[in-house]
């Protein structure tokens, strides 16, 4: 516990021990400025701290957005104009960002460093209490939205970073079924808002309602303010008392949210989401019913609806959605339980289904939720559901993201609303509840009370439209042509003089005293000692093993590879595809329901996956895997080897209508996952045009993964037959104990079990003949421009420096920095109004260059080609030098969890990087001067003489800009 001794600016409310995470809890409140305080104490060297607001829109101007992106550009300690960027570039923050959700704003930081922490810490606070933009109206015109004219005689457009970025959100379907949702669930509180601004609606919020929104809500009387890890928490109370907390009194602010009242009956609507002029309309309408669930103050709900979501849509064979595609409703079945808001709701969508189901996809959901209801749950079902969460609770496995950081984030699903902060912590007596009752109907209780019985309930269809992007272009074009219309030559003379100052503003730097007002580390606080590889090569039966020794918890990460070079190139779509079939299919001792439940009975999941790992000794070669992982305790390791041999050698695929469906769901989390990610998607086809590893995760995984599903499930109702027989052959091949790699990350207790339970795969696998098919591709720039019915682009251009004589070095990990957050930032996303902006360049000698829901395309592969001249003339103080060399070695040193370090190991291996490569590369990046920087502009000039390009985006501007492609098609045919 706490043992405060000197805090009299403030006062204890609770504390107490939270066993789940292994920390002690504090809830504080600050006397004088009325500020609540939530400290979580443990032995996690991951410092994390955030201070949030309660930030309820009124409307859908963004306000809350924009001023989230606005106040990180300069406070009165800090003045510089974009501190944000100046941290990222100089700390060595293992977190630095923040999020607008529908009633609160945060801003996290974290770092294992403490000199950088409280660097951090400081600037956060300074950031949101003290912001430059009662100051600078063109901070607000830069992050929302300003009118732009580059002079009297041009068109007249909006720009602005939010602006743009809402586009971009808004583009997606499955964006537009939620914002619809939540405005028809909640049409009277602060939900039935767009707080990240809808683009519609944007151009309406002034200057002045936006400095007003600052005045309203960011106070500490509003404030949430959280620190977690190992620190003197003491001290850093008595510091934010000092500096910050006791300069205000409290006052009264009212942000609380009043509760919808439910409805008396269900309330029903359509909207519509756009498509281009290829795309079919045909079975592409979404179904959707939405039904309020009580509230997050619930720590019950809060979990039994997580454990609802797997059993009734999620798992394989999950009654909900299974029935649904029996009734060939819909082609894909999403939906599950959306919290993190006062009023949580469960949702069922069917998507790709026909407007004209809808009566029959409501028959289907209600009557077999009442089935559900009256005839029980399937018991294993819903353990395995309970299994799953408590894994994954336990485990708090959250890749790069520090835990404590995600611990924040969910305290606020409780503290946001006047509830305990620990509540869903302490999440430990809610499972042990739930194991208790689950035999005794309460699931089955749930769904009449909550599913069945309950009015508040939204019944939507979302329809496609085509070309409604277009025409909500062409209404926005005449819309601001007749507002010019209505300026005199006075005014305009006045508008475009204001774009220009704007301009000029964002192209001016930061003078030098102020950018050395931010507080920063020197190269010597950093350690010259390089990232571990930890990995060992082992053998157990004749199987290469590879070992990942390092505490996991009592958690054995598995992952069993087989290598792709056993069959040929036009199979390696049909390797793709397996990574979604298996474990979806009945075998020969489950159906694929059970299947899954025996998996989260027993473990913490099992999952496939395709990869590659380029071979650095040897230019242009690379390995390609299939591979098998599971998360076991070391107990049931016997179990993770025996379930994947179920399902690599007994997977049955005559069931026709079971591989058509996971074919159509395929193809939808394909597509989503495309929109989702248009930018890496961008990099990697243009990347394909050169490279075999590309070409290679092209096939198994990137767009021509994606238009292969598109064919195969066009072309399966002629071809079942074909198509199961050719899936069966390229598991014959591939599945052998020839072909095995088996990677192992568990301390030395958790390895002595690995060699016995391996025979329980390597007894079902057959030898294998060991055939190998080299990878052969046609290099050669197709340079494609996809449309889609998206708003705004994505643009890539790669290119290798492979062959060009110019060797990898430490220093294009810096280049990183400076491109991705001065040449690009500044000319893409200040400038240009694009929402993000990245770069990079591998050992293997790729780089690429991209942008992120980006208003322009021709514009943009300008200013890539305007990285050579940058770089020639580029300049920099020793303290900027140092500064990029912070920003580096905080992307380096990213504290991962024993999954991901024995992941990097897994790479390294397969790749060919050793210790000396890393300890190599540590020092040039320690050491670069901006003599090193400059010498990497030829470097580049190879990468971009590639001329690899491949935009994804809207189809007018992919039109207009026709001439820089190859070839322009559609991205989406269905």
């Amino acid at each position: 516990m706490n043992q405060f001794k000197n805090l009299a600016a403030y006062e204890v409310v609770e504390e107490k021990e939270i066993k789940e995470i292994n920390a002690s809890g504090c809830v504080l409140r600050h006397k004088k400025s009325g500020a609540r305080l939530f400290l979580v104490s443990c032995d996690d060297e991951n410092k994390v701290f955030s201070i949030g607001f309660r930030t309820p829109p009124s409307d859908s101007t963004g306000v809350a957005h924009i001023l989230e992106h606005s106040v990180l550009c300069g406070s009165d300690k800090f003045p510089v104009k974009d501190p944000f960027v100046e941290l990222v570039k100089g700390s060595l923050n293992t977190f630095l960002n923040a999020m607008t959700y529908p009633d609160k704003t945060v801003y996290p930081v974290a770092s294992c460093n403490e000199k950088d922490f409280q660097n951090l810490m400081n600037v956060y606070l300074d950031a949101v209490l003290h912001p430059n933009i009662y100051r600078e109206p063109k901070i607000f015109m830069q992050e929302g939205w300003h009118y732009e004219l580059e002079s009297p005689e041009s068109a007249l457009i909006y720009n602005g970073v939010v602006y743009n970025e809402m586009k971009g959100a808004f583009s997606s379907p499955e964006e537009v079924l939620d914002r619809y949702t939540r405005k028809t669930l909640f049409p009277d509180n602060c939900y039935g808002q767009e707080s990240g601004g809808d683009p519609a609606f944007i151009p309406d919020l002034t200057y002045e309602d936006f400095l007003a929104f600052h005045k309203r809500y960011y106070h500490p009387s509003n404030s949430y303010i959280y620190l977690y890890g190992d620190m003197n928490m003491e001290e850093k109370l008595v510091w934010l008392d000092k500096e910050y907390l006791s300069q205000y009194d409290e006052i009264s602010i009212d942000s609380s949210i009043p509760r919808q009242k439910p409805f008396l009956n269900p309330v029903e609507g359509e909207t519509f989401y756009s498509i281009t002029e290829g795309e079919s309309e045909e079975n592409a309408t979404y179904l959707s019913i939405s039904t309020a669930v009580g509230t997050d103050l619930d720590p019950r709900l809060y979990i039994a609806f997580q454990i609802l979501e797997y059993t009734l849509l999620d798992a394989p064979g999950a009654p909900l959605k299974q029935a649904l595609i029996d009734a060939g409703i819909g082609q894909d079945i999403l939906g599950g339980y959306d919290s993190g808001i006062l009023q949580p709701y469960f949702t069922i969508i069917a998507k790709n289904a026909n407007k004209e189901q809808r009566g029959e996809f409501l028959a289907v959901v209600k009557g077999t939720l009442r089935k559900l209801a009256d005839e029980g749950i399937n018991r294993k079902s819903l353990k395995a559901g309970m299994n799953y969460y408590e894994f994954r609770y336990r485990e708090a496995d959250y890749g790069s993201a520090p835990k404590g950081l995600m611990y924040g984030l969910q305290c606020m699903d409780s503290w946001l609303y006047d509830g305990d902060p620990m509540m869903h912590l302490e999440y430990q007596d809610t499972f042990d509840y739930l194991k208790k009752v689950v035999d005794d109907g309460y699931f089955e209780q749930l769904i009449r009370e909550y599913l069945l019985d309950n009015p508040f309930e939204a019944i939507l269809t979302v329809s496609p439209k085509k070309n409604l992007t277009a025409m909500e272009d062409e209404k926005e074009a005449k819309k601001l042509a007749a507002y010019k219309a209505s300026l005199s030559e006075e005014e305009l003379r006045e508008l475009a003089e204001q774009t220009r100052a704007l301009k000029e503003y964002q192209e001016a730097p930061s003078p030098q005293e102020m950018l050395e007002m931010i507080p920063m580390l020197t190269r010597e606080d950093i350690s010259r000692e390089a990232e571990e590889i930890i990995w060992e090569e082992k053998s157990a039966h004749g199987v290469k093993v590879i070992h990942h020794e390092m505490p996991t918890s009592g958690i054995g990460y598995l992952k069993v590879l087989f290598d792709t070079s056993a069959v040929p190139v036009e199979d390696l779509p049909y390797v793709g595809f397996l990574k979604s079939l298996l474990g979806y299919v009945n075998t020969e001792n489950f159906t694929y329901g059970d299947l899954t439940s025996e998996i989260h009975l027993n473990s913490g999941g099992v999952s496939f996956s395709v990869s590659s790992y380029p071979d650095l000794k040897n230019n242009g070669e690379f390995k390609g895997f299939f591979m098998a992982s599971a998360r076991v305790l070391y107990e049931k390791l016997d179990f993770g080897f025996s379930i994947l041999g179920e399902i690599l050698t007994r997977s049955i695929l005559d069931d026709e209508k079971r591989v058509g469906e996971v074919i159509s769901e395929t193809r939808s989390r394909a597509r989503m996952k495309l929109e989702g990610s248009c930018h890496s998607a961008a990099v990697a086809r243009a990347t394909s045009y050169y490279s075999a590893t590309s070409s290679f995760n092209d096939l198994t995984g990137g767009i021509g993964y994606y238009e292969f599903l598109e064919n195969l499930e066009k072309e399966y109702p002629t071809r079942k037959k074909e198509i199961i027989a050719r899936l069966k052959a390229v598991m014959e091949k591939i599945f052998t104990s020839k072909n095995m790699l088996v990677s192992y990350t568990a301390d030395e207790e958790g390895y002595k079990l690995l060699p016995e339970a391996l025979k329980k795969l390597t007894d079902l696998l057959p030898e294998g003949e060991g055939t190998r098919y080299p990878f052969a591709f046609s290099p050669g720039n197709r340079n494609e421009g996809f449309s889609t019915a998206s708003q705004v682009n994505y643009v890539a251009r790669c290119g290798t420096f492979a062959g060009s004589g110019q060797e990898y070095t430490g220093a294009l990990k810096i280049l990183k920095v400076i491109l991705s957050y001065d040449y690009l930032w500044i000319n893409l996303r200040v400038k240009g109004g694009a929402y993000g902006c990245m770069s990079g360049f591998g050992r293997s000698g790729e780089g690429y260059f991209t942008s992120y829901r980006d208003p322009n395309v021709r514009e943009t592969n300008q200013i890539y080609d305007g990285v050579v001249d940058y770089l020639e003339s580029f300049q920099a103080t020793d303290r900027d030098m140092t500064k990029y060399v912070i920003g580096t070695i905080s992307d380096m040193d990213v504290p991962y969890p024993p999954s991901t370090r024995g992941n990097r190991g897994l790479s390294a291996y397969l790749s060919g990087v050793d210790r000396e490569m890393m300890e190599k590369e540590r020092e040039e990046v320690l050491n670069a001067t901006q003599e090193d920087i400059r010498n990497l502009a030829s470097l580049v000039n190879a990468v971009l003489n590639t001329g690899s390009l491949c935009v994804i985006g809207n189809e007018e501007k992919i039109e207009a800009d026709k001439d820089l492609f190859g070839e322009t098609k559609n991205l989406f045919h269905s």
